[in-house]
């Protein structure tokens, strides 16, 4: 099996080195192609407007200046020449990727990218908590991973889903369990702009979430972790909303026929 491993921390991230053990647990075939430097929050933007910048640093491993999803792209299209891979992983990232974080985050993208490609995509994340990013936990995720991976591409999986896989914030030896979870939703009232001063007396911001916990309701990927359990959620790419269709229709329409392309 041939497996790609990204990520949106970076070439250097110790994520990637615990990701880059993981995958080895499942095949002796693994290329790494990350961003040259940290994408976080990236999403699943592409470098359309700037030239991509590629750099080999060893076999089989490379760094792009660029994003999540440029990485993926220039590993499926360029380096492996077609050889297309047969699991994109993404991660581990430095922090949760759960709630409303999916639609910000690279490590999401990344495997949002493989999945467009038609490849089966997970991400991962490490979840840590007031002890900041110098006390993350990446032996959790590099101990359960593997199992789990295991279990998740014997079941097999949509090829329009890809998979959200969130570990806990505490020892591998104290982790609760897994749960199959569903997308939860954070408090917005939690977000913040701080604005600082800089040398020049000129205004600075920086966006950010009080870290307050909350109290999230039960099945959500934030109520597992939370609760000390491994979360693994499927994200589905199609992002229409069947049941508000046939409403809108209604209020766009008026009830009156639509031709062929709007049955």
């Amino acid at each position: 099996m041939r497996i790609l491993v990204t990520n949106d921390d970076g070439i250097n991230a110790p994520g990637l080195k615990a990701l880059e053990k993981i995958a080895r647990k499942l095949s002796s075939d693994v290329w790494i192609v990350a961003p040259e430097e940290e994408q976080s929050g990236s999403s699943h933007s592409l470098s359309l407007a700037n030239p991509i910048r590629l750099r080999e640093l060893a076999k089989q491993k490379f760094a792009v200046k660029g994003t999540p999803s440029d990485c993926v792209m220039m590993a499926v299209r360029h380096i492996l020449h077609g050889e297309t891979p047969d699991l994109v992983l993404s991660g581990v990232n430095r922090g949760q990727n759960i709630a409303d974080d999916v639609t910000y985050s690279g490590t999401i993208a990344a495997a949002m990218e493989g999945t467009q490609l038609g490849i089966p995509s997970i991400a991962l994340s490490q979840a840590f908590g007031f002890g900041g990013k110098s006390h993350v936990k990446w032996a959790t995720a590099e101990r359960h991973a593997p199992a789990i991976l295991k279990d998740l591409l014997k079941a097999g999986w949509p090829a329009d889903v890809l998979i959200n896989i969130n570990f806990p914030d505490v020892s591998a030896a104290a982790v609760k369990g897994i749960q199959v979870t569903k997308q939860g939703k954070r408090d917005q009232s939690l977000v913040r702009v701080e604005e600082r001063i800089d040398a020049r007396n000129n205004p600075y911001y920086w966006l950010g979430f009080e870290r307050i916990l909350s109290n999230p309701p039960k099945g959500t990927d934030l109520r597992a972790i939370y609760d000390g359990y491994i979360s693994v959620t499927p994200l589905h790419m199609n992002l229409t909303h069947g049941r508000t269709m046939s409403a809108i229709e209604t209020a766009v329409n008026g009830g009156r026929k639509t031709g062929k392309s709007g049955k």
